[in-house]
C-alpha cells in the first residue's frame, strides 16, 4: 500500500471519529441529562414555601424527571443507532470517459 493510501485511510478514520464525537444527539442528550439531574435534585429538596407557590405540585421534581428521561432517550438512541459514515467510492483507474 502506498503512502498516499495510508494517509487517506488515516484521514477517513479521523473524520469518522469526529463525526461520532459531534453527533447532535450526544450534545442534546448530555445537556438534558445534566440539567435533569440538577432540577430533580432541586425538586427533592423543596421547601414548604415553594410548594405553596406551586399549589402543592412539585414542578421541579416532575420537570427534572421528564428532562432526565428525554436525555437518556437521546443517549440511548445514539448508542443503539450510531452514525454510519459513508465510505467514498474508490476508483482504481481513470475516471469515466466522455
Amino acid at each position: 500500500m502506498s503512502d498516499l493510501h495510508k494517509e487517506v485511510s488515516e484521514l477517513e478514520g479521523r473524520s469518522a471519529t469526529a463525526a461520532r464525537l459531534f453527533d447532535i444527539r450526544l450534545i442534546i442528550g448530555g445537556l438534558f441529562t445534566l440539567y435533569g439531574v440538577i432540577v430533580t435534585v432541586a425538586g427533592v429538596f423543596v421547601s414548604d414555601a415553594d410548594m405553596k407557590k406551586a399549589e402543592d405540585v412539585n414542578i421541579n421534581l416532575w420537570t427534572g424527571l421528564a428532562m432526565l428521561a428525554l436525555g437518556l432517550f437521546f443517549l440511548g438512541w445514539m448508542k443503539l443507532r450510531p452514525v454510519e459514515i459513508p465510505t467514498p467510492a474508490t476508483t482504481d483507474g481513470p475516471g469515466p470517459e466522455k
